[in-house]
């Protein structure tokens, strides 16, 4: 039908190209952000979906921190331990040199007093080993083990969940009756404070027995066994990393299938788009000539 007052044709191809001008204008915004989803109108449920990844993969970042920083404060007590072992077996030396019936008093007297040196040193580790600003093994002003980072049980948070955490507990390892405090109580006696360290140069006569050695023994064997839970505790940690690594991967891969644009299918579209404007267009110039028709009727 031949109207002026109702143009149907020129309605039509104004409302397509109207739809597709918004089209071609979401097009041209997914591939210059580099995002499919822009706002929640792109898809809600995918921004929903995207939203709940990107948070996990996030508190996942910060879980392998923690862990990285766990191993590094394992590692600095593990190292610590390992020169007091040097220390041990140079006292298990001197007190094993010592005791035989060939050493002088006067090098028994110099052994003694690197022996009471080296005793003083096993203090000082005990006392000042720290990792960021905190001591590990006990306050800074004791020997006995207590008030340090490792004195009790702590707690890793190694996930992004609140249930997601790793208790260490070395309490009996450092302080126990059997532990690394009182080992090295036992095998000097500056450890924990007094003037003179243990004597291992007295002879006890035929038949008798340097019991300072037995004490040496027990001390590096509850250093071992201390520095095998860190170690234990690490090779943990390090696992725990991994996992998470694993698992950080496939999350942002999920969410970039969410939100990433794919450029090959966008420009497509965008191409698509694009022509249909420029064919709506034409149209829409021959539809609006329609009404030329109605006024030649007329002359």
């Amino acid at each position: 039908m031949l109207s002026l007052n109702t143009n149907a044709s020129a309605l039509s191809t104004q409302t397509s190209l109207s739809k597709t001008q918004t089209a071609l204008s979401t097009s041209m915004s997914r591939l210059g952000t580099g995002f499919r989803v822009n706002s929640a109108m792109d898809d809600a449920a995918g921004l929903q979906i995207a939203t709940r990844l990107k948070a996990q993969t996030s508190g996942m970042a910060v879980a392998m921190k923690n862990t990285q920083n766990g191993i590094s404060m394992m590692q600095t007590a593990e190292g610590a331990l390992d020169e007091v072992s040097n220390i041990l077996i140079r006292m298990k030396d001197l007190a094993t040199e010592a005791f035989t019936a060939s050493t002088t008093d006067d090098d028994k007297t110099a052994m003694q007093s690197e022996y009471d040196a080296l005793g003083k040193e096993l203090a000082n580790i005990v006392k000042n080993t720290s990792f960021g600003g905190k001591q590990l093994f006990s306050d800074g002003t004791s020997t006995d083990g207590t008030g340090g980072q490792l004195s009790g049980a702590i707690t890793f948070q190694i996930g992004a969940a609140s249930g997601e955490t790793m208790d260490v507990d070395l309490t009996d390892r450092l302080s126990g009756t059997a532990g690394l405090a009182a080992s090295l109580s036992t095998v000097s006696g500056t450890f924990n404070g007094s003037v003179t360290g243990t004597a291992i140069g007295t002879e006890l006569g035929a038949g008798g027995t340097n019991a300072t050695l037995d004490d040496l023994n027990d001390a590096i064997k509850a250093v071992g066994a201390l520095r095998a839970d860190l170690g234990a505790a690490s090779n943990r940690l390090d696992h725990v990393y991994n996992n998470l690594q694993n698992m950080s991967t496939n999350t942002k891969a999920a969410t970039g299938r969410i939100m990433d644009v794919d450029y090959a299918t966008e420009t497509s579209n965008m191409t698509t788009k694009q022509m249909l404007m420029q064919a709506s267009t034409s149209m829409l110039k021959q539809a609006n000539s329609m009404s030329g028709m109605v006024m030649s009727l007329l002359q």
